[in-house]
């Protein structure tokens, strides 16, 4: 269970990473923690790929149709710029975006300002992916969010790929991914 920091007047910045398979729960989670900093009266910022389309242009959609406003970027180093006067900063599918992520996070952190960022730790085959691991060897807090593997009920792992699509880069719902645990995967 994750234990919301207190965010103190000083304004001591932190990074906080939500990561797990597909259909684990990451943008439900990062939503209700951006909510919670605007109910807050906090000033939030968010961004997500300009690439992920899937939902919305605009907003960060959960699978569960839960949403919020977010800002496309197609690089990194915007965030830096665009974070300015900002209390936290959300990032969502965090794998998309360039290996500076992590710096532009430490950046945004060293200033003050919570980060909050959800993404994919594996891809489809089962290795780390893109910025994440980097994010995760740096964040203060991090949270490991599972799915429901469809073919045994059990906690999954793994966003195992539907189809013979072999790109690292492909979106898609569930007509292209299944959450499966380390067996069913490996099946």
């Amino acid at each position: 269970m994750f234990i919301e920091p207190r965010f103190h007047q000083n304004k001591k910045g932190w990074i906080e990473v939500v990561c797990g398979s597909m259909f684990s729960g990451k943008t439900e989670e990062l939503i209700r923690r951006l909510k919670r900093a605007q109910f807050a009266n906090l000033k939030v910022e968010i961004f997500k790929p300009m690439l992920d389309t899937r939902y919305d242009a605009q907003k960060i959609v959960s699978h569960n149709e839960n949403s919020i406003m977010s800002t496309p970027i197609s690089n990194s180093q915007h965030i830096l710029l665009l974070a300015q006067g900002m209390d936290v900063v959300g990032i969502d599918e965090a794998q998309f975006f360039d290996m500076e992520l992590p710096d532009v996070c430490e950046k945004l952190a060293n200033r003050g300002i919570r980060v909050i960022i959800a993404g994919l730790d594996m891809d489809f085959l089962g290795k780390p992916f893109g910025p994440i691991p980097n994010l995760l060897a740096t964040a203060d807090y991090i949270t490991k969010v599972h799915a429901i593997c469809v073919r045994c009920g059990d906690i999954a792992h793994h966003s195992y790929r539907l189809g013979s699509n072999e790109e690292k880069v492909m979106l898609g719902e569930k007509e292209s991914y299944e959450p499966r645990c380390r067996s069913c995967y490996h099946k």
